[in-house]
C-alpha cells in the first residue's frame, strides 16, 4: 500500500472517529467540567505520545522550529480542544459537525490571505456561498432552539474550526522535517501547560462516584480514540497529503454525526441544518471547482511553452 493511500485511509479513520466523537463527548456532560476533560485528554494523551516517541528514532527539533510548535500547541490544543468541548457542552452535536464542515472554506482563506494563493472570482463566490451556510445555521433557528447558551456553544465551535485549520495549514512544514510522533509529542507538553490553568480548578468537580462502565467508556474513547489516534493519524496524513485537501474529508463527520446523535436522541435533522450543510458543501465545490480550473491553465501554459520551445 503506497503512502498516499495509506494517508488518505487514516483520513478516513480519523474523521469517522471525530464524527463519533461529538454525541459520546455529551454523554460526559455532568459528570466532569468542559476545561478538567480537555486537560485529562491533553496531559494523558501527551504521556501517550512521549512514551510512544522513545521506540522512534528521529532527529532533535532544531531551535528555530520550536517557536512554531508553541504556537502549535495554542492552535492545536488550548484554543481548539478548550472552545470545541466547552462548544460542545452548551451546543449540540449536529450543529457542531456541520459548523466544523466549515473548515476547508477557512483553510482556503488562510491560503489565500497569507500563503499568497489566487482568489479568482468562483473562489471568492465559493468562500462568500460557506460563509453564508454557517451564518444560517447560527442566526436561523426553529423555535425553541433560540437559546442563549446554544447560540455561544455554537460561536466557540466557529472559533474552533478556525484554530483548527490554522493548525492544518501550521503544522505541515514541520511535518516534511520530521516524524509525527515527534511533532506531536512537543505540541501535547506545550498544550497541557496552556490548558493546566483552566482545566485544573474542575478536577475537583470530577464526579468519580457517579461515573459508570459507559461513562468511562466514553472518557477512554476521547482521550485514546478521538485525540492520541486521530491526532497522530490527522497529523501522519499531513506528511503526504496537504491541509486543503485533508480538510474535505470533514464532511464525513455531519453523517457520522448525525447517525450518532439520532441513535443516542441526542439530537434531530430540521430544514435549518440542511439548508446549511447544502451551501457550506456547495461552496466548497466551487472551491475545488476553481481550483481545479487554475490547474488547467497551469498545464495550457506549460504546453504552450514546451510547443514555442519545439518550433525554436
Amino acid at each position: 500500500m503506497g503512502k498516499i493511500v495509506k494517508a488518505h485511509l487514516a483520513l478516513l479513520i480519523v474523521n469517522i472517529i471525530y464524527g463519533a466523537n461529538y454525541s459520546i463527548v455529551k454523554k460526559l456532560a455532568g459528570y466532569i467540567d468542559p476545561y478538567a476533560l480537555v486537560l485529562i485528554r491533553a496531559v494523558v494523551t501527551g504521556i501517550l505520545f512521549w512514551v510512544s516517541s522513545f521506540l522512534v528514532r528521529d532527529k532533535k527539533i532544531e531551535k528555530k522550529d520550536f517557536r512554531r510548535l508553541m504556537l502549535l500547541g495554542i492552535f492545536a490544543i488550548a484554543l481548539n480542544q478548550l472552545l470545541f468541548i466547552k462548544g460542545l457542552f452548551m451546543g449540540n452535536a449536529i450543529n457542531a459537525s456541520i459548523i466544523m464542515i466549515f473548515s476547508p472554506i477557512v483553510v482556503i482563506l488562510i491560503e489565500i490571505l497569507f500563503l499568497k494563493e489566487k482568489a479568482p472570482l468562483i473562489r471568492i463566490a465559493g468562500i462568500i456561498t460557506g460563509v453564508a451556510g454557517a451564518f444560517v445555521l447560527l442566526i436561523f433557528r426553529k423555535p425553541g432552539a433560540t437559546g442563549s447558551n446554544l447560540f455561544i456553544g455554537d460561536i466557540l465551535i466557529l472559533i474552533n474550526c478556525i484554530s483548527w485549520s490554522i493548525y492544518m495549514v501550521m503544522v505541515r512544514s514541520l511535518m516534511v522535517k520530521y516524524k509525527t510522533v515527534t511533532v506531536v509529542k512537543w505540541i501535547f507538553l506545550f498544550g497541557s501547560i496552556y490548558v493546566l490553568p483552566f482545566g485544573w480548578p474542575g478536577i475537583n468537580s470530577f464526579n468519580l462516584a457517579g461515573m459508570g462502565t459507559f461513562q468511562w467508556g466514553c472518557l477512554t474513547y476521547v482521550v485514546v480514540a478521538s485525540t492520541f489516534i486521530a491526532y497522530f493519524l490527522n497529523t501522519y496524513a499531513l506528511k503526504e497529503l496537504s491541509a486543503s485537501i485533508a480538510s474535505t474529508y470533514i464532511y464525513l463527520q455531519p453523517i457520522i454525526a448525525s447517525i450518532v446523535a439520532i441513535a443516542l436522541n441526542q439530537d434531530s435533522i430540521d430544514a435549518i441544518k440542511i439548508i446549511s450543510a447544502l451551501l457550506i458543501i456547495t461552496g466548497i465545490f466551487l472551491v475545488g471547482l476553481s481550483r481545479n480550473e487554475s490547474r488547467k491553465a497551469v498545464v495550457v501554459v506549460v504546453n504552450s511553452g514546451d510547443k514555442s520551445d519545439a518550433g525554436d
